[in-house]
């Protein structure tokens, strides 16, 4: 997580403007993208132009009940899995601290227009519902994509899935309209 921080931070103090930059992540990688941004406003840093993140896992507390209603939909992405990567992801850290469950547990007071694109079979789909639920209530320009029959990470199956295609260019278009070219 704090790797991820500093590269960002590292960015804009070589000059790289904010508002070019988008940061983008996939399953435990989308939580990270929400704490880069996180911690930048923590650390007085702007935040990026934007956070994109596809099937963000980032909710150490396990709370959602897709974990149990999409149990037997999700072909990719288990509970045990998610439990796994989960201990890798925290590194010992207490799962109720906010940078550990960012899901969850940040403030997104002050966050930059948020994209959360999820499969609709995947058992991580309410807690990508709570994320984009917690970014509204604090003000954020938020989209929640959520595409039906899908699993877990489901935009890395370009090749095999149209849905997959479709996605990335709605990340796309939701992209351009919030960096900066300039």
């Amino acid at each position: 997580m704090e790797d991820c921080a500093a590269a960002y931070r590292e960015l804009v103090e070589q000059g790289e403007a904010p508002e070019s930059i988008t940061v983008v992540g996939d399953s435990a990688g989308g939580a990270m993208s929400v704490t880069t941004a996180v911690s930048a406003r923590k650390h007085g840093v702007p935040v990026p132009a934007c956070v994109v993140c596809f099937s963000p896992g980032g909710n150490a507390l396990r709370s959602g009940g897709s974990l149990d209603s999409r149990r037997d939909k999700d072909p990719f992405f288990t509970e045990e899995a998610l439990k796994a990567s989960g201990e890798r992801y925290l590194q010992g850290a207490d799962p109720h601290e906010e940078l550990a469950s960012p899901i969850s547990r940040a403030d997104l007071t002050g966050f930059p227009p948020l994209l959360v694109q999820v499969g609709g079979d995947e058992i991580l789909l309410d807690d990508s519902v709570l994320l984009a639920e917690r970014a509204r209530e604090a003000d954020v320009d938020v989209v929640l994509d959520v595409t039906a029959g899908v699993p877990h990470v489901f935009q890395a199956f370009v090749d095999q899935l149209d849905e997959a295609g479709q996605a990335l260019d709605r990340a796309a278009l939701f992209v351009m309209q919030h960096v900066s070219r300039g």
